[in-house]
């Protein structure tokens, strides 16, 4: 692996795509306040880097910072979107998200 270059890192993050069930347009709208709070909760706290959804509504991304995968597993299946059934899959991948740093 090549040298990063000055004031370059790489932080170790989860990257998550939900997949939206068919019948999303009824059960997203009285679920999505609820998910949405939450959401920015987890932004101001640092845990989500970026999260949203496409727009043909097939589904949402989400980057995560966690320990590890089953951290990340518990946090999408302790989200409303769950339960509720409107993510009704998930995948999660490691990445390598290129942060600025201090040197």
């Amino acid at each position: 692996m090549s040298e990063m270059p000055p004031g370059a890192a790489i932080e170790r993050i989860f990257v998550v795509e939900a997949d939206y069930g068919p019948d999303v347009a009824e059960r997203r709208p009285p679920v999505r306040s609820t998910h949405l709070e939450r959401s920015l909760r987890l932004r101001r706290e640092g845990v989500i880097v970026e999260a949203g959804a496409f727009t043909d509504l097939s589904g949402s991304l989400l980057m995560i910072r966690a320990e590890d995968e089953q951290t990340v597993r518990d946090l999408i299946e302790s989200d409303v979107y769950w339960s509720a059934g409107v993510w009704v899959g998930y995948r999660v991948r490691e990445f390598g998200l290129m942060i600025e740093s201090a040197g």
